[in-house]
């Protein structure tokens, strides 16, 4: 007698590359809450669920607190989804003298590049084309900055093997790494190393999972209300149900929205715009394409190859007074400003036409009164209220962790409570491969490429869900190669609730809406297919 088929969600369930103690079921969420219902006292709850609030209840839960973190969204749906995927060192810090600052974002990529999350970070060489626009002194400036960031990395225990040195390079290698830049007067390049997200949305996943396979517990789609130093009010958005939260700590890391749980916080946001190109538009970039802006020493504006045949080049900076959007929206004149200075560097100008799409994210930056958002400091802040409340504001997706630490460290104080001592600077990641030769491991994973840059050691567990059903294999749409397996994983283990979690930030599809369109029937189906079974 044989055994019937497993289903597909059997069939990750039983896999020997996931740990099930981490899965972000909807039967996890709703036993989750049932539990919380009957016992809603924990230590620490904190608020968001970006990349810092999902870095404190991975620290938190990994000093031992019971923790719950409480998103009336999704995992990722703010700023931590827009940034330009960068985990850097810190090199455009020095420009302006934050000397500590740069030090400690060479640190943490360290941590990140090296044990955090190595599937998900890997090195990009950089290169700014020496062209006739730029001159001796501006050559110089931008040579002697690549030094000092060889000095962070030597300073961060970095090895050379993973992060180059900078050098520089002849002609032919700027145009082999951007076949698109413009070739008169072109006298070679200087080519430096930092790292790169594979997507900054599925390192919030990351941490969230992780932290849940320490027990935290991860509420998306509920609401926080009332909150104060030991107390949260929480919504259920999916059912209604409503339950107060007693807690020693509470920790708020909602970002730009900090200020709507705390009225004594003053943010000054600024708005960081990207565009989406088709690698076709840029030749095949294998490198980051370093462009400065004319007039602002320090300041440049960058094309980066993505997964998915993508570019994305940005950013803007441009201070964004009022009401906070939940998804801010791109100002024409960023546009025109981004596609100026890019095409300085280029042979054959881009044009709106060449736009894919945009994307814009909001830096929760402290207001100090300085005169532009730029000159806002970078550095984070954690604000403890009287009745206990701790905020966490500022900062840069690459110190996340750092500012997790501080955040947690203010709550104990806050509270009086007992943990262990952090550990999150080497405790590696859902997905992350250990050890002295961390390429060769996941060399060794047997799934496509593509998918171990997504899921680490996890790849494997992605296919076996297309081998319990073939339909699944195939791509989602034309023109990507995502495929209904990733869908459902995002369904079944990585917390996605509805279709928009699927396509906007499990996957990045909603980047060339016409692509998330044609996707949509599959996203909606894995949900059905869930309600079925």
């Amino acid at each position: 007698m044989t055994s019937s088929p497993q289903s597909p969600a059997e069939a990750l369930a039983v896999h020997p590359a996931i740990d099930t103690a981490t899965l972000l079921s909807p039967a996890r969420r709703a036993e989750d809450l049932r539990r919380l219902t009957e016992s809603p006292s924990v230590d620490l709850v904190v608020i968001g669920g970006g990349v810092t609030g999902a870095g404190v209840a991975l620290d938190a839960a990994a000093r031992g607190l019971t923790t719950v973190l409480i998103e009336r969204r999704d995992l990722a749906f703010g700023t931590s989804r827009w940034s330009s995927k960068l985990v850097h060192g810190g090199l455009r810090y020095l420009a302006s003298g934050a000397v500590g600052i740069a030090y400690e974002s060479a640190v943490e990529r360290d941590s990140l590049i090296c044990r955090i999350a190595p599937h998900l970070v890997h090195p990009l060489p950089q290169v700014v084309p020496l062209l006739p626009s730029m001159k001796f002194f501006d050559t110089a400036l931008t040579w002697t900055g690549f030094l000092a960031g060889d000095a962070l990395r030597i300073a961060a225990r970095t090895p050379s093997r993973t992060l180059n040195r900078s050098r520089r390079i002849k002609a032919e290698k700027v145009t082999a790494l951007a076949p698109t830049v413009a070739r008169d007067g072109l006298r070679g390049g200087l080519l430096n190393w930092d790292g790169q997200l594979n997507d900054d949305a599925r390192l919030v996943v990351g941490l969230a999972r992780t932290a849940a396979g320490l027990g935290a517990t991860i509420l998306t789609h509920a609401t926080a209300s009332d909150v104060t130093g030991t107390s949260v009010t929480v919504t259920d958005d999916l059912t209604g149900e409503v339950l107060t939260l007693r807690a020693s700590a509470v920790v708020n890391a909602t970002g730009v929205w900090a200020g709507q749980i705390d009225s004594e916080i003053s943010l000054r946001p600024s708005r960081g715009t990207h565009l989406v190109f088709s690698q076709k538009s840029f030749g095949g970039l294998r490198a980051g394409l370093t462009v400065p802006v004319p007039g602002h020493f320090g300041r440049y504006v960058f094309a980066l190859p993505q997964a998915d045949n993508l570019v994305y080049v940005g950013l803007t900076d441009e201070e964004t007074p009022g009401e906070i959007p939940d998804v801010p929206q791109a100002d024409e004149s960023e546009i025109d400003f981004l596609l100026d200075t890019i095409n300085l560097a280029l042979g054959t100008p881009l044009t709106r036409d060449d736009v894919l799409g945009t994307f814009s994210g909001l830096r929760p930056l402290l207001d100090s009164g300085a005169g532009e958002t730029s000159d806002v400091s970078r550095k984070h802040a954690v604000l403890t209220r009287a009745d206990g409340l701790v905020t966490v504001v500022g900062g840069k997706l690459t110190t996340y962790r750092r500012m997790a630490e501080d955040a947690v460290d203010a709550a104990l104080a806050a509270s009086g409570l007992t943990a262990q001592a952090c550990r999150t600077r080497t405790l590696p990641l859902v997905g992350a491969p250990t050890g002295p030769n961390i390429p060769g491991t996941l060399a060794q994973v047997s799934a496509p490429d593509r998918l171990v840059a997504k899921y680490g050691l996890e790849a494997p567990a992605v296919l076996a869900l297309a081998e319990a059903d073939p339909a699944l294999a195939a791509p989602v749409a034309p023109d990507t190669e995502i495929t209904g397996a990733e869908l459902l994983f995002g369904a079944l283990a990585e917390g996605a609730l509805d279709t928009a979690d699927l396509l906007e930030r499990r996957t990045r599809l909603s980047l060339t809406p016409t692509v998330a369109t044609a996707a949509t029937p599959a996203a909606e189906q894995v949900f059905a297919s869930l309600e079925v079974n």
